[in-house]
């Protein structure tokens, strides 16, 4: 009996449904006047003239008298403080580091690392060739002859050695 009903209402023509068609014009008897009390005449009350305060929309005129509120300020603001800048040089100055490490450094295929310290650490690896600026992401060296390994570009770079070196001196600057 479910069954049936339900197939019963899935049915549009034996449930009442139509298909849809063109909008149907509105029959004429549909129509029929709406009456407005606004424009009863008996409803309309007298209005007196209107006062001066019309004029003052938007009108400025040489008698027009303008007045704000609150009391004029009895000093004018303070001048801006001048700060005393540094003279710019071709030095760059850094904040001191916590901690200063010297020794050997080579190349490492995975990562900076440096010796005793944890990964997330910033340094600054200074050479004969120049700084490179890291964050220690790997744990190491395991020899205790290095104090830092790096990956090998940065390693180039600071060591400013040919190709076929593998050791040189370094400092890190702990941050």
């Amino acid at each position: 009996m479910l069954i049936a009903a339900l197939a019963l209402g899935a049915l549009p023509g034996l449930t009442g449904s139509r298909a849809p068609h063109p909008a149907e014009p509105v029959p004429v008897g549909a129509r029929q006047p709406l009456p407005v009390t606004a424009n009863d005449a008996r409803s309309i009350q007298s209005i007196a003239g209107l006062d001066g305060g019309y004029l003052s929309a938007g009108v400025l005129d040489d008698h027009t008298l303008l007045i704000e509120p609150g009391a004029a300020p009895e000093a004018a603001p303070a001048p801006r403080t001048m700060v005393d800048q540094p003279e710019p040089n071709d030095g760059s100055v850094r904040k001191p580091p916590k901690q200063t490490l010297r020794g050997k450094a080579t190349f490492y295929h995975h990562g900076t690392t440096a010796m005793r310290l944890p990964r997330g650490t910033t340094v600054i690896i200074c050479g004969a060739g120049g700084c490179v600026e890291r964050v220690i992401n790997d744990y190491g060296p395991q020899s205790t002859s290095r104090i830092a390994d790096l990956y090998v570009d940065d390693f180039f770079d600071i060591c400013g050695c040919p190709s076929w070196s593998g050791v040189t001196d370094v400092t890190v600057y702990v941050y």
